[in-house]
């Protein structure tokens, strides 16, 4: 007899194996409170750009909102509970937008492209969420004569560097949430198949700012710079366009780096979507 689909739990492919756990669903159906977990240490990097370049990359219904400055943040996590006690490290581009739609009219940083180096939370961030997930390789950060050396590359190719020098401990900046962001934009878009250029899901999507259990540890203030290397279709396939996009924003500007040692989070449920 073929299986049925149990609307009160959580699926995803492969459904053939019953409701699957992730980071909104424990073992044995319970949420994880996220309280202790996970560790994280955020290296972030702001720079100003070309507004023109950034307004390409938005989606319908978005709208750069402020100055065209991205963010750059590359975070360290670990004792993550819902992994059993393993971690990650992401990569993501960010910059601040506006979005209006027909009832929601939100403002926030949007989130273009978020690179991770391990399948889990890719696949139940981009089927879940919404995020734009992409693998590529993020070893940890290389720490000499006080300078934070970090990079990342796809099967080899090394793309993307970041160094942070100078940190210095600092008063924590204001929560995201005591200014006019809402928190973080993106916008999920999933192809129909057979149909390739038609969608099946396309929306923005919301993740509010407001993480209660997020507490800072440490925070540093210090300068940095960034390099995006130029990437042909032989050095990353499918990724080259996106690399390509950001090695070819302009570095008018830097705004400052940073440091920032946290534990505790959330488990995203709150996640909406934007109408």
């Amino acid at each position: 007899m073929p299986y049925s689909f149990d609307p009160d739990a959580m699926y995803r492919m492969p459904s053939h194996f019953g409701p699957r756990t992730g980071p909104r669903r424990g073992p044995d159906g319970q949420r994880f409170d996220c309280v202790d977990s996970p560790r994280s240490s955020a290296y972030t990097l702001s720079f100003l750009t070309d507004a023109r370049l950034l307004e390409a990359m938005l989606p319908p219904r978005f709208q750069l909102e402020g100055e065209p400055v991205v963010s750059v943040s590359y975070t360290y996590m670990t004792e993550i509970e819902w992994l059993a006690g393993h971690g990650y490290n992401t990569l993501g581009l960010s910059f601040p937008a506006r979005f209006e739609g027909e009832r929601d009219r939100v403002s926030g940083s949007f989130l273009t492209v978020l690179w991770e180096n391990l399948a889990d939370p890719i696949i139940t961030g981009r089927e879940e969420l919404g995020f734009s997930k992409i693998y590529c390789e993020l070893p940890p950060p290389r720490v000499n004569g006080g300078s934070h050396h970090l990079h990342a590359s796809w099967l080899g190719f090394t793309f993307f560097e970041m160094t942070l020098r100078d940190l210095k401990p600092q008063a924590p900046p204001a929560s995201p949430a005591s200014g006019n962001s809402s928190g973080i934009l993106h916008y999920k878009y999933m192809p129909r198949t057979g149909d390739w250029g038609q969608a099946d899901a396309a929306y923005a999507v919301l993740t509010p700012a407001d993480t209660p259990n997020r507490r800072l540890l440490e925070h540093y203030a210090g300068a940095g710079e960034v390099k995006f290397q130029q990437a042909r279709w032989q050095d990353m396939p499918t990724q080259y366009n996106i690399v390509n996009a950001f090695a070819a924003l302009p570095l008018l500007e830097y705004r400052g780096a940073s440091l920032s040692k946290t534990i505790g989070g959330k488990d995203l449920s709150d996640q909406r979507i934007l109408r």
